[in-house]
């Protein structure tokens, strides 16, 4: 069990043999609150920034910056709390720059992705956003057409364009859902459609000063982002960046989501690889040193939530014991996804000795609404409470209506204080868009 409440938040606590977090009592919040219930521990979240920012300071020379990807879990509240940090937010499209202008985030700390930006992503982000990250020639062309031009020269001085690189190298991680960087994805443009991207901004006087690219999520070796760092520089000498410009080797860096995965990756390692890399190759080609930029998402907020389910009913089918809560894909649905391998403890009774292997599924009609599959556990009763770690980054911002599912409410946990970030959904809001 120990290795297993490692995989909890940093200020778990087991006290007479039942969970805590930030001193509050999990099944004291879930008979408040209800289930499913999300909690966010603001020490954890704290701690990841710390690191990330005590490595770069050690690790690399001049002007770095931290942006949260937004598409971990963005709400009003982690908005708010990443302008305690000065960080900037990574925002893929209108809604999502819209709730960061909501939690306060300044337009020069929102940076702006997607694939296939919208116009009106593109007029949302020339009035609140700092930097937009160019995809594609299209998008380019949208940006530099009539509707679009006047706001942009106005906006010029303040804004920025980043070119996203397809570099052709993915990072090993899954790979159909969670690669990005191979040179088949759907994601940013090869080396000459980067160039010719380059020269219509120069051509255009458009304000180009950086390069972006991803290869991918939730990964735990930093040495594939070497050569596509080789690539990427290259390409910035070849368009001439010098003195004040940006580069951004996006983000990605892995998490453990279950005991058999730990330890956790090493965020100093991961930041002392890229920061090594860019100066190194930054050297050898004479370039000046970017300012530079990391997108970690998972890796602030994944260990940070823990997600508490209310056991219903439990079956055993033939050698299976399956474990029935009212949670399940409609608010995690990253097994249904990618076969994601999670653990669980019991909310009280936490040092009950393991009796079986059992699988936990949720309440809505598909067979991929399984959470947990084959691990071994306590003996569980119906009307127990579970707590599931890791639950931060990619589940409520994945969540959906699926059977008329309301979205869980979300709680942030200090000492002394809990804070209801989000509110749980009611049926009047499932039918507030139905005329």
């Amino acid at each position: 069990m120990t290795n297993r409440l490692a995989l909890f938040p940093e200020s778990t606590r087991v006290r007479e043999d039942s969970l805590f977090i930030a001193g509050h009592a999990l099944a004291s919040l879930s008979a408040e609150y209800g289930t499913p219930l999300y909690v966010y521990d603001r020490s954890t979240l704290d701690l990841a920034v710390a690191e990330y920012k005590s490595a770069l300071r050690a690790y690399y020379p001049v002007t770095s910056h931290i942006t949260y990807a937004g598409k971990a879990f963005l709400c009003k509240a982690i908005a708010e709390w990443t302008q305690r940090h000065n960080l900037s937010v990574d925002c893929t499209g209108e809604g999502e720059i819209e709730i960061a202008v909501a939690g306060g985030v300044p337009r020069e700390r929102i940076l702006v992705h997607g694939v296939n930006k919208s116009l009106a992503d593109l007029k949302s982000a020339l009035q609140n956003a700092g930097t937009i990250v160019v995809d594609n020639l299209t998008e380019l062309k949208t940006l530099d057409s009539d509707s679009l031009l006047s706001k942009l020269r106005k906006r010029a001085s303040a804004l920025q364009i980043w070119l996203r690189l397809l570099p052709g190298v993915a990072v090993s991680t899954h790979h159909v859902h969670t690669q990005t960087g191979q040179h088949d994805s759907k994601f940013g443009m090869t080396r000459e459609e980067l160039l010719e991207a380059a020269k219509f901004c120069k051509e255009n006087n458009l304000p180009l000063n950086g390069i972006h690219f991803h290869q991918g999520s939730n990964f735990r070796d930093p040495e594939p982002l070497i050569p596509a760092i080789d690539m990427a520089l290259d390409i910035a000498k070849e368009i001439g960046f010098s003195g004040e410009w940006h580069f951004c080797p996006g983000g990605g860096w892995g998490v453990a989501y279950h005991e058999d995965e730990l330890p956790n990756p090493s965020i100093e390692s991961y930041v002392r690889g890229i920061a090594e890399a860019v100066i190194e190759c930054c050297q050898s080609r004479g370039l000046d040193l970017p300012h530079l930029h990391l997108e970690p998402g998972r890796s602030l907020v994944a260990r940070a939530g823990v997600a508490i389910y209310r056991v219903g009913a439990i079956k055993r089918h033939g050698d299976k014991i399956w474990i029935l809560t009212d949670g399940g894909m409609a608010d995690n649905p990253r097994f249904a996804l990618y076969g994601a391998k999670y653990s669980c403890i019991p909310v009280s009774g936490v040092g009950r000795e393991r009796g079986a292997r059992i699988s936990i599924a949720g309440p809505y009609c598909e067979s991929g609404d399984v959470v947990i599959e084959d691990l071994p556990m306590s003996n569980l009763e119906e009307g127990e409470l579970i707590a599931i770690p890791v639950a931060g980054a990619y589940h409520l911002s994945m969540s959906s209506n699926y059977n008329g599912a309301r979205k869980p409410a979300v709680l942030m946990l200090e000492e002394g204080k809990v804070t209801q970030i989000v509110r749980r959904e009611t049926t009047d809001d499932l039918l507030k868009r139905d005329m």
